[in-house]
C-alpha cells in the first residue's frame, strides 16, 4: 500500500513539474551550477595541493637541505667598496656534518653555476651541478641511459657529464647525446649518461635571479651533472659581480648546497637542530638557510585543509542560492495549486500526503539537478586539466559531499512550502479562484 502511494505521489510530482518545464529547468539550474562548482573547486584545490606535496616529496622526506644564502649587508658597510666577499657553505661544513652529527646516512655537497652549453651550432642556457656519484640516492633524479658519475671521475677530475632530458631535447635535438662532447666555458665534457629532469626546490620563487635562464629569460634551463672536483678545478670558486655604485665585486662561494640524509624520520628535528648549531658556531653571518621537506609537506597538508574548506564554503554559497530559488518557486506553486490542495483534502487526503506530494517535487528537482551537476562538475576539472595545463583531482568524497548537500538543501528548503500547503484550510482552499 505504501509503495503504491509513493509511486502515485512521485508520478503526480513528475507530471506537475513537466507541466511547467521551463520553470522547473530554470529552478534546477541553480542546483546544477551549485553542485558542479563545489566539485570543480574541490578538484582544483586537491590537484594543486597534491602537486605541491609531490614536488616536496621528491626532495626526500628524510633529507635536510642546507643552502647558501647571500647575507644582508651591514648598514655600516653600505657605502664602502668591497673587493672580495666570502660567504656561504664550505667543504668544512660538509665534513663537520659527517663527523659530528650522529645518525647521518649520506652527505651530498653540491656546487651550482649558471652557464651556457654548446653543441655544434646550438647553444642553450644550463645549470652546471657539481656533485658526487651518490647524488641520485638522495634526490628525485633517476638515470635513464648510460651511467652516472663514478668515484674514478671524482678522483681524477674527469671531463665527463650527465645531462638531463631537457638538455637532450634543447641541445641535441635528434642526435644521440651519449658519447658526444659538450662545450662549457672553453672546456669539453663527454656525455656518459642521461638522467631525468630535476625537481625545483620549494623556495625556488625566492631565487628569481639565481635560477638559470636563457638570455631572453624565456625558458627554464636544464641541468648538467659534472664531478664536484672537476667543477672546483675548472670553474674555481670566485665569481665577478657587477653592481651599480660599488663597481666590481668578487664573490667566493665554495658550495651552494649540502644535502643531509638521516637514517630515520624521527631524527629529523634533532638533526636539524644539530645542523643549525654547527652552522651558527662556525659562520659569523647568517649566510645559509635550512629547508626540511618533511616540515614543508606538513605545512602543505595544513594549507590544503584550509584551502579546501574555503573553496568548499564559497561553492556552497551557490547551493544555498539555488535552495532559496527552489523555495521561492515552491511557494509560488503552492499558491497556484491552492484549489487542488482543497480538492485533495476534501477527498480524504491527509496532511502527511500533501507534505509528501510537495516534498517529492522538491526532491525531484534537487536530485535531477544534483545528478546533472555531478556530470558537469566532473567535466569542468577535465577541461581545466586539458586546456589549462593544471592538475585537478576529483575525489569520490567530493562527489558524495556535493550530492549530499544538494539533497539536504532540497529537503531543508522544501519543508516550509510543503507544511504551508498541508496546513491550509480545506474550505478556504476550495473557495480559492
Amino acid at each position: 500500500m505504501f509503495t503504491f502511494r509513493l509511486k502515485r505521489t512521485v508520478k503526480l510530482g513528475v507530471k506537475s513539474l513537466w507541466m511547467h518545464r521551463l520553470r522547473s529547468t530554470l529552478t534546477a539550474l541553480g542546483m546544477i551550477f551549485g553542485v558542479s562548482s563545489v566539485i570543480a573547486m574541490l578538484a582544483i584545490g586537491e590537484g594543486a595541493s597534491q602537486d605541491a606535496q609531490d614536488k616536496i616529496a621528491q626532495l626526500g622526506s628524510n633529507n635536510i637541505i642546507v643552502k647558501t644564502a647571500k647575507p644582508v649587508e651591514d648598514q655600516s658597510s653600505m657605502g664602502q667598496q668591497e673587493t672580495l666577499k666570502e660567504y656561504g657553505l664550505t667543504y668544512d661544513d660538509a665534513e663537520r656534518f659527517r663527523n659530528a652529527i650522529p645518525g647521518v646516512q649520506i652527505i651530498v655537497p653540491n656546487r651550482r653555476l649558471s652557464q651556457q652549453a654548446a653543441y655544434r651550432q646550438r647553444r642553450v642556457s644550463i645549470e652546471v651541478i657539481g656533485t658526487v656519484p651518490w647524488f641520485p640516492e638522495i634526490s628525485s633524479v633517476k638515470l635513464k641511459y648510460g651511467r652516472f658519475l663514478s668515484i674514478t671521475d671524482m678522483k681524477y677530475k674527469q671531463g665527463v657529464c650527465v645531462v638531463d632530458e631537457k638538455v637532450v631535447k634543447d641541445l641535441f635535438a635528434f642526435d644521440d647525446p651519449l658519447g658526444q662532447d659538450v662545450k662549457i666555458q672553453g672546456d669539453y665534457y663527454r656525455v656518459v649518461g642521461i638522467a631525468s629532469e630535476q625537481s625545483a626546490t620549494p623556495d625556488s620563487a625566492d631565487m628569481k635571479e639565481d635560477k638559470v635562464k636563457s638570455k631572453k629569460g624565456a625558458a627554464k634551463a636544464g641541468g648538467i651533472y659534472i664531478p664536484l672536483t672537476t667543477v672546483k678545478d675548472r670553474f674555481g670558486e670566485l665569481t665577478l659581480q657587477m653592481s651599480a655604485g660599488s663597481g666590481r665585486t668578487m664573490e667566493r662561494v665554495e658550495l651552494q648546497e649540502i644535502v643531509v640524509q638521516v637514517d630515520q624520520l624521527e631524527q629529523l628535528l634533532s638533526t636539524r637542530q644539530s645542523v643549525q648549531t654547527l652552522l651558527a658556531r662556525f659562520h659569523k653571518k647568517t649566510d645559509y638557510e635550512i629547508v626540511v621537506p618533511y616540515e614543508l609537506m606538513r605545512q602543505a597538508k595544513d594549507f590544503q585543509r584550509i584551502f579546501t574548506i574555503v573553496l568548499g564554503s564559497i561553492a556552497a554559497i551557490s547551493l544555498l542560492v539555488g535552495g532559496i530559488g527552489i523555495m521561492n518557486i515552491m511557494m509560488a506553486t503552492v499558491s497556484e495549486r491552492t484549489r487542488e490542495i482543497g480538492v485533495r483534502r476534501a477527498l480524504g487526503a491527509k496532511k502527511r500526503d500533501i507534505v509528501i506530494q510537495f516534498l517529492s517535487e522538491t526532491l525531484l528537482l534537487t536530485l535531477s539537478g544534483g545528478i546533472l551537476g555531478i556530470v558537469l562538475g566532473v567535466g569542468i576539472p577535465f577541461a581545466v586539466t586539458r586546456f589549462g595545463q593544471t592538475r585537478t583531482i576529483v575525489t569520490p568524497g567530493s562527489l558524495i559531499l556535493a550530492f549530499g548537500i544538494s539533497v539536504a538543501v532540497g529537503i531543508t528548503f522544501g519543508l516550509y512550502p510543503a507544511y504551508r500547503a498541508a496546513n491550509m484550510d480545506p474550505i478556504e482552499s476550495l473557495r480559492h479562484e
